[in-house]
């Protein structure tokens, strides 16, 4: 079947949207449309449509434009939290190897032992690229100081590397290293592995600013079982099927590298300045504010 349907001037996307049973100004319509783009907008409205298109009740931009701005702010919210967690692990992994390897550790085989067959060089090309290609301050150093150069030390090689590559780094660092990064954590290796990728995955949503209202993870995290820590299987229990999942997770490992955070308790606000917000929509169990982790 090939593609027929033409492109719409954003007023024509309002007319389209109005005829369909869609509530809105007109001119409202048309701002938001210009703001946002329908496709993206179309993500809030979704759940409202019917088989033919038409629109079910409750379909109006103010409950669309809600949901698109509160999915705007929790974003932002995780993002934050992802920083601190992220650079945390940074500085992790660094001290790691490079205690037990030196400077240059990922350059070594001997770190790396899960990695798969040609990996351990593809991640090297592609850091040493990176290297060539950054402006940091503190990389021209290396460049002009050290013959070593597009190799870098760990420690300066971690702050250039994308959360991908840095993920990539840890999990063919293998076993050893997940045990002592994740005890800090009191959680397994296995587990902050799959964490690890989780928050990734998490990180890339966000960047291409994509919805997380009643979004069902595609990669979703290991839970700790029950004799590892009960608090996971309480009441409410954590599941890690939809988002509330991931921001637990997140409220875990920031309470442990970042302690003076009051990141839990800007979740909580954002829930209370959107009433009309169905924290069900996000896999929020009934009680979840007195959780452990949340209180």
């Amino acid at each position: 079947m090939r593609y027929t349907k033409p492109a719409l001037t954003f007023e024509q996307q309002a007319d389209l949207l109005l005829s369909r049973g869609f509530k809105a100004d007109k001119t409202e319509l048309i701002g938001r449309l210009k703001t946002v783009g329908y496709y993206r907008l179309c993500a809030y409205w979704h759940p409202f449509k019917r088989h033919d298109n038409t629109f079910m009740a409750g379909a109006t931009l103010d409950t669309v434009w809600e949901r698109y701005i509160f999915d705007r702010k929790l974003r932002l919210l995780i993002m934050d939290a992802i920083e601190r967690i992220e650079i945390a692990f940074r500085a992790m992994v660094s001290e790691d190897l490079t205690m037990k390897f030196g400077p240059f550790a990922h350059l070594d085989a001997r770190a790396v032992p899960s990695a798969k067959p040609g990996q351990h060089e593809e991640f090297l090309d592609r850091l040493r690229e990176d290297a060539q290609h950054s402006r940091e301050v503190f990389i021209e150093h290396f460049r002009i100081s050290y013959e070593e150069f597009p190799d870098i030390p760990l420690w300066a090689a971690v702050e250039i590397m994308t959360l991908g590559n840095l993920l990539t780094l840890f999990r063919m660092a293998g076993y050893r290293l997940h045990k002592e990064m994740a005890r800090p954590f009191k959680i397994t290796g296995l587990v902050l592995d799959s964490w690890f990728l989780t928050i990734n995955y998490a990180r890339n949503m966000c960047a291409h600013h994509s919805r997380l209202v009643q979004r069902v993870m595609a990669i979703k995290p290991l839970i700790p079982d029950l004799k590892n820590d009960p608090r996971w299987h309480g009441s409410p229990a954590i599941r890690n099927t939809h988002v509330f999942g991931l921001l637990t997770i997140l409220a875990y490992l920031t309470a442990v590298v970042s302690p003076q955070s009051t990141w839990r308790d800007h979740v909580k606000r954002l829930f209370d300045e959107h009433p009309n917000i169905s924290e069900a929509m996000l896999g929020c169990p009934p009680g979840w504010r007195e959780h452990p982790f949340w209180k």
